[in-house]
């Protein structure tokens, strides 16, 4: 007898009933009343939290075997076309991070206040997959993972990303094997350790820009990516301090204080320096 298998269907093959299963505001399930925002609040930070995979997915790859996916992946494979579409996903998707901070700000201080109280210790500080984006792009420090996440799985992964090389050191390998001059002491770092910016690396970068160009687009759309970041990450200032002003965080954070200490740091700081350069 053939054994049948149910047809796949929109709901089943999106697991639809699951993903709608998710959300569980904390207001009106101790018989107090239902916070309208309160699921709008809870939607935006778990599609924030798919974005940030799916970040992740498109950007990380064994940057030691070619074709091992994402854009480390084809970095190692000497792919620059390859590479630019990936990187050109992930400039979009970070514009639509930074607009889903619009559909947030519709919500006034007071409607976040109604059930601000419900998030106890709960904060934005405590996505592990933003770390880990962080880490894959090149951060490294010790603040990087928090010594009472160490042992938790999801933190586990920023811990190993920031173990490997980053997208930076992979495009700096990607250079080298292109014929241009990286310095060996880039190229032989430690990946576990921050990568200084580099006056000799900002000369190569200088000479890129002069005589390779499929490089050159790489590194346009590596800055594409660093500037969509540091949007997102004025825009999410703006977004809590419009939303609690200067008051503390939840978790123990110091809120917007400590999101505008992180403004301006780019991740690719020798591609801004090459700017003075051409």
């Amino acid at each position: 007898m053939t054994e049948t298998h149910p047809a796949v269907t929109y709901a089943t093959y999106l697991r639809v009933p699951e993903l709608l299963d998710l959300q569980h505001p904390r207001t009106g399930s101790d018989g107090r009343i239902a916070e309208h925002d309160e699921l709008l609040f809870i939607t935006i930070h778990q599609v924030y939290e798919l974005w940030f995979q799916q970040l992740l997915h498109e950007l990380r790859g064994d940057a030691r075997e070619p074709g091992a996916g994402g854009v480390q992946g084809a970095l190692a494979a000497g792919e620059p076309y390859a590479v630019l579409g990936l990187l050109g996903r992930v400039r979009t998707i970070l514009k639509t991070l930074v607009a889903q901070v619009d559909v947030l700000e519709t919500m006034t201080p007071v409607e976040f206040s109604s059930f601000r109280s419900r998030l106890e210790s709960a904060s934005g500080f405590q996505s592990a997959q933003f770390r880990e984006l962080e880490a894959v792009l090149g951060r490294r420090d010790d603040r990087l993972v928090p010594a009472s996440m160490r042992g938790d799985a999801a933190w586990d992964r920023v811990a190993a990303a920031a173990s490997r090389p980053s997208v930076w050191a992979s495009y700096a390998a990607f250079l080298a094997r292109r014929g241009h001059a990286v310095p060996s002491e880039i190229l032989e770092a430690d990946p576990a350790l921050a990568v200084p910016s580099s006056e000799p690396m900002v000369e190569v970068i200088v000479s890129v820009y002069r005589d390779d160009e499929a490089a050159t687009l790489v590194a346009e759309r590596m800055l594409d990516v660093d500037e969509g970041l540091q949007e997102w990450r004025y825009r999410h200032v703006k977004m809590v301090e419009r939303t609690i002003g200067t008051k503390q965080g939840t978790g123990g954070s110091s809120g917007a204080a400590y999101l505008a200490s992180t403004l301006f740091r780019p991740v690719f700081p020798d591609l801004w320096s090459a700017r003075s350069r051409l």
